[in-house]
């Protein structure tokens, strides 16, 4: 169950105390179910301030799964909800939902270095220049999104590890795959491609997230330097 807020305004709350502030300064992540409601619904009613009736909805349902499963009839039977309120908790929820269902589906699963390169082969096989890519996965190893880090020379890509983690850590990726392309075709690893999955994966594990292989893409073929020992 939810406990019901103090009796007070959110004008006379303190800043650091408001949820539109906190989302703003600390993200969404660190808010409570009741601070996220609240903001979707914007005002209180009579007597009610808009966190006392997000805690008086949660409380009703209990759980976040009864709150989807409501109508919106059942919503606007609280009082201070209404018609208007209601039907914007129904469609956030809606909302949520089919991005559920749409991450499910497109985000595939890397199971191995074939998976991976699959992913970027048609992308990086014909390229005269080399570029430098990650694969950022979730807890399950499913595809967040292939990020382009750098395009280098004909031989070379310089990356360093801030460019490489920018868009992992902004994504919360709790993983990802190292790609880059021989233009050459030849698929060895040089020095300064060991040397850089060294230091990437050095840094990854200061940060938190895992790198779980180098893909090194040529025409049509590929080498894994993890399968490879190298890593």
């Amino acid at each position: 169950m939810y406990e019901m807020c103090e009796n007070t305004t959110i004008k006379s709350l303190p800043a650091s105390a408001r949820p539109r502030e906190r989302l703003r300064y600390e993200g969404a992540g660190v808010l409570s179910n009741i601070e996220l409601l609240a903001i979707l619904l914007n005002t209180g009613s009579h007597n009610t301030n808009v966190l006392e009736l997000s805690a008086k909805i949660l409380t009703r349902f209990d759980t976040l799964r009864l709150l989807v499963d409501a109508t919106v009839e059942e919503l606007s039977e609280i009082r201070g909800v209404g018609l208007v309120k209601a039907s914007k908790v129904k469609a956030a929820l809606e909302l949520a939902k089919r991005l559920s269902l749409e991450t499910n589906a497109d985000q595939p699963q890397v199971k191995s270095p074939d998976d991976a390169a699959s992913h970027v082969m048609e992308r990086l096989r014909f390229q005269d220049r080399e570029h430098f890519l990650t694969i950022l996965l979730n807890t399950k190893n499913r595809v967040i999104s292939i990020e382009e880090v750098s395009v280098g020379t004909l031989n070379s890509s310089s990356v360093h590890p801030r460019e490489v983690f920018r868009s992992a850590i902004k994504r919360s990726a709790a993983s990802m795959i190292l790609v880059h392309n021989h233009p050459s075709g030849d698929t060895t690893p040089s020095d300064d491609d060991l040397e850089a999955t060294q230091r990437i994966c050095e840094a990854g594990r200061i940060i938190g997230i895992e790198v779980l292989d180098h893909i090194i893409i040529g025409d049509n073929t590929f080498i894994s330097i993890k399968t490879e020992g190298l890593m």
